[in-house]
């Protein structure tokens, strides 16, 4: 099978359930701004990481691509690949976990610190993004309400992850100075 279809040459793309749309449509955004936070993801994961982080971005990983195929669908009857109450509760349990050893925060943290926890930072900042624009599309199309807070909590996760990356590698967070 070859990679190019020439299906989407019309600027049309395909969405779970065979409908095109175009790919300006806001769904399409959504999802493509998921895909480009999972690439950022790849490009932390291709750096040495601390096996806990390494698992858990692993796992973030694969469950951003049910959050692309939950925006992909349509279809809210087809409960197939859906975000899941339960993959927030497992981000809301690493958040936890990891804060614990963390010190309180005491002034606004600016992205930054070592390679490693900025690329974490520009990975929350995408998820962010991502976040806003589903809210947009749940303005004017029914989705998966679900996935709107699974991107919430992994902005946090995300922030907590540079955080602990920044004191593993016994690097200050960098403080906002007015």
């Amino acid at each position: 099978m070859k990679i190019y279809t020439k299906t989407g040459d019309d600027g049309t793309t395909g969405l779970i359930g065979n409908k095109r749309v175009k790919k300006s449509n806001p769904r399409i955004a959504s999802y493509g701004m998921v895909d480009e936070l999972n690439a950022s993801i790849g490009i932390v994961l291709s750096s040495k990481l601390g096996k806990d982080i390494h698992i858990l971005l692993t796992k973030i990983q694969n469950d951003l691509f049910v959050v692309g195929a939950d925006l992909a669908n349509p279809d809210l009857k087809n409960k197939s690949n859906r975000v899941t109450s339960e993959m927030t509760t497992y981000l809301e349990k690493e958040i936890d976990r990891l804060e614990e050893k963390l010190d309180p925060i005491t002034y606004f943290i600016l992205p930054g610190g070592d390679l490693v926890a900025s690329q974490i930072h520009l990975a929350r900042a995408i998820c962010r993004r991502a976040e806003t624009n589903m809210v947009s599309l749940s303005e004017v199309e029914t989705i998966n309400n679900l996935c709107l807070i699974y991107m919430n909590r992994l902005s946090d996760l995300l922030f907590v992850v540079a955080r602990t990356i920044n004191k593993r590698k016994k690097i200050s967070d960098v403080a906002w100075k007015k």
